[in-house]
Order: C-alpha cells, then structure tokens, then sequence
C-alpha cells in the first residue's frame, strides 16, 4: 500500500512544535522559517489548560491555506481525544493531524474514518508501536509518515543513550521506506543552546536514513537545515551520476568507472535524484 506523501517526495525539513495554548508563540511559528509548523494539543499543553489551546487552534489556523501545518492530538485514551478531533475536523483539509503513541492499525483506520481526505503523521513511541511499525504505516492510505516520538520510548524501552534506540530507529526508517513512505524526521533536541550537539545528532540521524527534523526552539531551524541539506560535493557526486549513467545507458552499458575507481550503476540514479530534489526543497 503506498501512503499518502508517496515515497518520491521530498520531505520538510525543519519543524517547528509550538504549544497551541500560546496563541503569540503560535502566530510567530507561522511566521517562521520552519518548513512545517506543529501544533501541540498534547505534551506541551497542562490539562487545565487543553480547552484554551483548542480554541486557539480552531481560531487561528480556521484559514491555514498555503501554511504546512498539523496538529498533534491527545491519544484515544484521554478525554481530550474527541474533541481534539474534531476541532481538527473542522479545520482546512490541508491541515494534518499529528497522532502520538500510535500502536494499532486498528486505531489508525478509526482516526482516518473520522478525518477522511486528511494527511496522518504517526508517532511510534513504545516497544509495541515498534514491533507493529510497517502495520501502522501501511494502515491506511491517508498515513503520510511515521517517526518515533523518543522521549516516552526511552521510558518504555528503560534506555538512557542513544545505543539503545539504535534498533527502533533502524526499525522506523526501514518501515518507511517499505511502506513508500518518506523518510522519518527525528525526534526533538531538547537542548536549545547546544547547537554543536544538535549538528552532531542530525549528521548522525542522517547516517541511519533520517531526513529532517522537529525543533522546539526557532533558533534551532538553521543548524538542522544545514546538517541535512546536501553539501556541494554530495550536489556535485549527484550530478556526476545521473550525467555518466544516463550516457551509459544511451550507449548501452550497464555500470560506469570513475577515474577513482568508483563503480556507477544505474541503481545509483534514484538516491542521486533525491540528493537533488532536497536541494531543490533547502
């Protein structure tokens, strides 16, 4: 089954989470640079506090044309979830619905029931939702992603570094690319003031199939640009690709030699395709 973003398309690559209970701080992600803005109905929004950030949504992204936006909803098990949905419901169909602590198809199938012809960005944040992750992408047409929300799945998993997400994070990466999905952003970097570290996190996500990811603070959508843009070289490398084996295959041949050695196929055209397609997106 293919999702909804199909698997040829580029994704965003900056993300920016607000908490909709902060209308001010709302309006200014709008305005931001992010690629996408998320806003939170969930774990950024105390209980007393779930209907005014409900309201708020409702008001202002009532007229969220030509703006990427989702809203992230409480789960199915809390007594904000009705009404969460449908204030979403309500909204531009462009608006999409981030759904956290996602574990069963079952669960996906409902939300797109009651949301027809809207995008679903999934969140995997347990050993379950791990295990059953190509299932929860494959649920349903309307699923555009799926990533993991690493907070609560460190809890779960009782891991403290990151060696013990290396697994889920293999796992959630092979899950998209199987369900012709695009590839899955990574979880926020809750240290806004260490830029270095952010860098060195996303150059390493980038390694393991990643591409983008969500912020909690505007000044971190520079530096995750940065890490997953793609540098000259790899522009350059791209470019070299497509022209030699494009003209092998005009002649007939099916690999090319590089002067250094290196061996092009034309297995290697689809990656050097999307290395220019994210400089296109950048």
């Amino acid at each position: 089954m293919t999702g909804a973003a199909g698997g040829g398309r580029t994704p965003p690559l900056t993300l920016l989470y607000v908490p909709g209970d902060r209308p001010d701080r709302v309006t200014k992600a709008l305005a931001s640079s992010a690629d996408a803005v998320l806003v939170d109905l969930e774990d950024a929004v105390a209980p007393s506090r779930k209907d005014e950030a409900r309201d708020n949504v409702a008001r202002i992204l009532a007229d969220a044309r030509g703006r990427a936006v989702q809203v992230r909803i409480n789960h199915p098990s809390t007594p904000w979830h009705a009404a969460d949905v449908a204030t979403v419901a309500a909204l531009p169909v462009a608006v999409g619905a981030r759904v956290p602590k996602v574990e069963s198809a079952d669960e996906v199938r409902a939300l797109a029931a009651a949301l027809p012809g809207r995008a679903l960005h999934l969140l995997v944040e347990s050993a379950l939702g791990v295990e059953r992750a190509f299932e929860l992408a494959t649920a349903s047409p309307q699923v555009a992603s799926i990533g993991l929300g690493e907070a609560d799945l460190r809890s779960d998993l009782r891991v403290d570094g990151d060696e013990g997400l290396a697994w889920a994070r293999g796992r959630v990466v092979v899950a998209a690319r199987a369900a012709r999905l695009p590839p899955p952003h990574m979880s926020a970097y809750t240290n806004v003031r260490d830029l270095d570290g952010l860098a060195a996190s996303c150059r390493a996500g980038r390694g393991l199939g990643f591409c983008g990811r969500t912020a909690i603070h505007p000044g971190q959508l520079d530096t995750i640009r940065a890490a997953f843009l793609p540098s000259t070289a790899d522009v350059a490398a791209a470019r070299e690709v497509l022209e030699r084996v494009g003209g092998a295959a005009v002649e007939g041949v099916g690999a090319v030699a590089l002067a250094d050695g290196t061996f092009l196929d034309v297995a290697m055209v689809e990656r050097a395709r999307w290395v220019l397609g994210l400089v296109s997106a950048g």
